[in-house]
């Protein structure tokens, strides 16, 4: 059983940054597709970012392009989200990711097998 701890979220202010955390037990990280998802409030939840187990591929929502990175360490069986440029649209709580069942990243909530307890974000204009 995968289990996943984010850590890092908070209050900041618009064009600040934040790096959220995602630590992993309970399984060979580096076998692990991970994501990170968000979900605002009255909203759905969407993708953010993925990357591959060995961290060479990536993939990002259009809307976090250019401004969030995905990394990880399997050595520190850790994925990490650094945002930069926040902006109020960016609120929500996020949630880390993992996908054991399939070897390919993906974008699709469905596709993860865990997933963590969440962790707000709240960007303040």
């Amino acid at each position: 059983q995968v289990q996943l701890v984010e850590s890092g979220g908070g209050l900041v202010q618009a064009g600040g940054s934040l790096r959220l955390s995602c630590a992993a037990s309970g399984y060979t990280f580096s076998r692990l597709v991970m994501g990170w998802f968000r979900q605002a409030a009255g909203k759905e939840r969407e993708h953010v970012a993925t990357i591959s187990r060995s961290g060479g591929s990536t993939s990002y929502a259009d809307s976090v392009k250019g401004r969030f990175t995905i990394s990880r360490d399997n050595a520190k069986n850790t994925v990490y989200l650094q945002m930069n440029s926040l902006k109020p649209e960016d609120t929500a709580v996020y949630y880390c990711a993992a996908r054991a069942s399939g070897v390919i990243t993906s974008s699709a909530g469905g596709d993860y097998d865990y997933w963590g307890q969440g962790t707000q974000i709240t960007v303040s204009s």
